[in-house]
């Protein structure tokens, strides 16, 4: 197994604001024109945003556009690229986590990311995946 270098908090936060600034935006206006209501096109455009974010990183191996300019992708933990089941559990089972702890794992996962020299949050050990830089 060929060891990767890990990437750490702030690319990881970077490529996430990038996602939302070249996605989540755009998503956001099309759900505007699509519903004509900016408050009902919420649920359109956070649909849209689970979309993209499940699917790109099977389909794109491991990398979302934030993810790719920053250098860096998903994978799992022996390399491989990320499936669906892997994203799934990534994602929804993750986000059912953060939200039953009221958002506490959200901030224990970015400590992780921050303080582990593994630099793996709490959705990474519960989908077998890490992110890594190329």
């Amino acid at each position: 197994m060929v060891e990767h270098e890990p990437a750490g908090f702030w690319i990881r936060l970077g490529a996430t604001l990038l996602d939302g600034l070249i996605i989540g935006l755009p998503l956001a206006l099309l759900g505007m024109m699509i519903t004509g209501m900016p408050s009902e096109d919420e649920h359109l455009s956070d649909f849209l945003s689970f979309l993209y974010g499940l699917l790109t990183p099977i389909l794109w191996g491991g990398y979302t556009v934030g993810k790719r300019i920053c250098g860096i992708r998903i994978t799992k933990t022996d390399g491989d690229p990320p499936g669906l089941g892997t994203m799934l559990m990534r994602n929804i089972v993750a986000g059912i986590v953060y939200g039953l702890t009221l958002g506490i794992g959200i901030i224990v996962s970015a400590i992780m990311v921050g303080v582990r020299e593994d630099k793996r949050s709490l959705h990474d050990f519960i989908a077998g995946t890490e992110v890594i830089r190329d």
